[in-house]
């Protein structure tokens, strides 16, 4: 393919990256994705509640990163598809000089990320398997040697064995400076209709997607300090305040860990 030729795109198969942007409000999305999205919450209605949780842990993580604990450097691994308060955005609003690493594999992602998100930010194509190019490339454009802050948010789910999901955590946190951070969250299994929701996606969709328990997601901060208030519900994760009702756990869990 040439690089003046836009990304084939499949239109008869969900996409995950779309879907996740039609649950939050964006507009990449066709309609084999609204439509599954649309069965998706059907069978399980908070699914709208945790993609926007989502994003609103990963607003407060880099908001503190950037602002109280100083840090100048993300590297966020398995980008989606750019909408509101993307990690550049929230990180360079606390700290203009900023840098952020985009990284994902996905040919439609990469091109909406290149045209959307300009400025201090590189965009990485590479596979979360593939550690070794992820960091070498990175490398290039963060200095390693001071803290990084790895964001992994709804990626590690599309690892479908636990044993490499864990490996690829260790062996990027690894390559990072002490004093460099992991954020991650994934959505957790339920045992009722969040499982058979997903159940249905991985029939229906591109990118099968597997839910894990909490003491699951744990385990990807071994060994580094955890952030209070620890592993929890991602609203629930410093939530900030509100005139309209207090944070309302959800079927995803997060966390932010120190490396020492």
């Amino acid at each position: 393919m040439s690089i003046h030729e836009p990304p084939a795109i499949d239109t008869t198969v969900a996409h995950s990256p779309r879907v996740w942007n039609y649950w939050l409000g964006g507009e990449d999305h066709y309609e084999v994705d609204r439509r599954v999205g649309d069965h998706f919450r059907r069978m399980f209605p908070p699914i709208t509640d945790i993609a926007r949780g989502s994003r609103s842990f990963l607003g407060r993580a880099v908001r503190h990163l950037a602002g109280e604990a100083g840090v100048r450097q993300f590297l966020d691994i398995g980008t989606g598809l750019p909408t509101k308060d993307n990690t550049h955005e929230v990180a360079q609003r606390a700290a203009p000089d900023a840098r952020v690493v985009y990284v994902d594999n996905d040919p439609v992602v990469l091109a909406h990320a290149r045209a959307r998100m300009p400025g201090a930010t590189t965009h990485i194509d590479a596979d979360l398997h593939d550690t070794a190019r992820i960091l070498d490339v990175a490398s290039r454009s963060l200095a390693f040697e001071r803290p990084v802050a790895l964001m992994l948010m709804n990626i590690l789910g599309h690892v479908p064995g636990f044993g490499d999901a864990r490996r690829i955590v260790h062996e990027l946190m690894s390559a990072l400076a002490a004093g460099s951070y992991l954020v991650v969250a994934d959505g957790v299994t339920d045992g009722g209709p969040f499982d058979a929701a997903v159940d249905m996606w991985n029939r229906a969709g591109s990118q099968p997607y597997v839910l894990r328990t909490p003491e699951q997601i744990a385990q990807y901060l071994d060994g580094l300090e955890l952030l209070e208030p620890g592993v929890v519900s991602c609203p629930l994760w410093r939530p900030e305040p509100s005139g309209i009702g207090t944070a309302v756990a959800v079927d995803e869990f997060g966390a932010v860990g120190r490396k020492p």
